[in-house]
């Protein structure tokens, strides 16, 4: 769980103000939520029973302009959020979500899309003779991701407000541990807003001129690790690591393209390699197949402040054992510490079946 936890640190502390005159405003959101879960997956067929619903909770800081990067996006809001759902499922149980968010605003600011990344605990998970039919969740911690796309309308009466849409919510623990089938709920939700400072209004900093980011190609090299499992239940968790080079582009002052490769080093398909030439022979895997993977891949890097948000997409070109195809993509955080150190946290993929979260540190020459 380190992986999650710095993400959830890094998200609610990234933003710092240091200009004595910004503005301090603060609200805070409740809404009550009911969906279906999605079938994503036909493995999760049996889970699929009822409606899930629960309650979201939020904690909003407003921005008005005092840093950059906040008039860039439109004055996003940044906070943390708390989500109750009962999946209405006595094999899934209930689950338990603590959050960072960020609420971004279109359309005149009366539509909010917000994204909220954080950590889950379920009260159900799989275990093998007690809970065996869950094969969603294979840990009591779960990394989890929501979104929401509202409605939005702040301090209507006396600092109260209005807020109603839709929101998607995931559960998974990026094959920390097996099984891992995951969970989407999509749902409908309605809410209120409450303005703690009494619906006082703030004027926004605008800025005419800006000058133009231009910068030279940066070269990057990163090192991830951490622990995961085949999709085979109790074949045991096996530390794994990745070497990373790549160089990068800055296109302006929101994104950077980049270029490079990885060698990867994941000692679970050490066993499962084992375990398919041993118990298999229909599979022609031999148990000496070289687990090593390396792989070349084209990235994106979206800059918010001193965090940022990667995607990637890879495909081998050595593949000597035959995992999930040859094609792989990575979506994740950066944060900046300085001009040159970062840490990352990532979640590596297989089109929609996670292989690992990643968790890294590099440095930006």
């Amino acid at each position: 769980m380190k992986q999650q936890c710095f993400l959830l640190l890094s998200l609610l502390g990234t933003i710092g103000f240091s200009q004595d005159a910004e503005v301090k405003k603060h609200t805070l959101d409740l809404s009550q939520f009911y969906g279906s879960v999605l079938l994503h997956n036909t493995d999760i067929s049996h889970l699929i029973t009822n409606h899930p619903g629960g309650f979201i909770l939020g904690y909003n800081r407003k921005t008005y302009g005092s840093q950059e990067w906040e008039e860039l996006y439109n004055y996003p809001d940044y906070g943390a959020s708390f989500i109750y759902q009962d999946m209405n499922n006595a094999t899934l149980g209930r689950n338990f979500g603590l959050y960072a968010h960020y609420n971004f605003y279109f359309l005149k600011r009366n539509v909010q899309f917000r994204i909220g990344q954080g950590i889950a605990y379920t009260t159900n998970p799989y275990d093998r003779e007690e809970n065996f039919r869950n094969n969603a969740y294979g840990s009591d911690f779960l990394s989890s991701t929501y979104l929401m796309l509202n409605y939005h309308k702040e301090n209507v009466i006396s600092g109260l407000g209005l807020k109603a849409g839709v929101s998607v919510i995931h559960y998974s623990n990026g094959n920390f541990r097996s099984p891992n089938t995951s969970t989407n709920t999509f749902a409908l939700n309605l809410g209120l807003t409450y303005d703690l400072d009494g619906g006082e209004e703030f004027e926004y900093i605008q800025t005419s001129d800006r000058e133009k980011v231009s910068e030279p190609i940066r070269y990057n090299l990163i090192l991830r690790g951490g622990l995961n499992e085949s999709d085979v239940i109790g074949s045991g968790q096996y530390g794994f690591f990745i070497f990373s080079a790549y160089a990068d582009k800055r296109l302006g002052r929101k994104s950077a393209i980049q270029l490079g490769g990885d060698v990867f080093f994941s000692n679970f398909l050490k066993e499962l390699i084992r375990f398919q030439g041993t118990s298999f022979p229909e599979m022609y895997v031999r148990t000496d197949d070289d687990y090593k993977r390396v792989g070349v891949f084209l990235g994106h890097e979206l800059f918010i402040n001193s965090m940022s948000v990667i995607t990637q997409l890879g495909y081998y070109v050595y593949y000597p054992f035959d995992f999930e195809g040859r094609m792989y993509n990575r979506i994740g955080l950066k944060r900046y510490f300085g001009d040159k150190m970062f840490g990352a946290i990532t979640l590596k993929s297989h089109g929609a079946a996670a292989e690992a979260v990643e968790f890294g540190i590099g440095i930006r020459l």
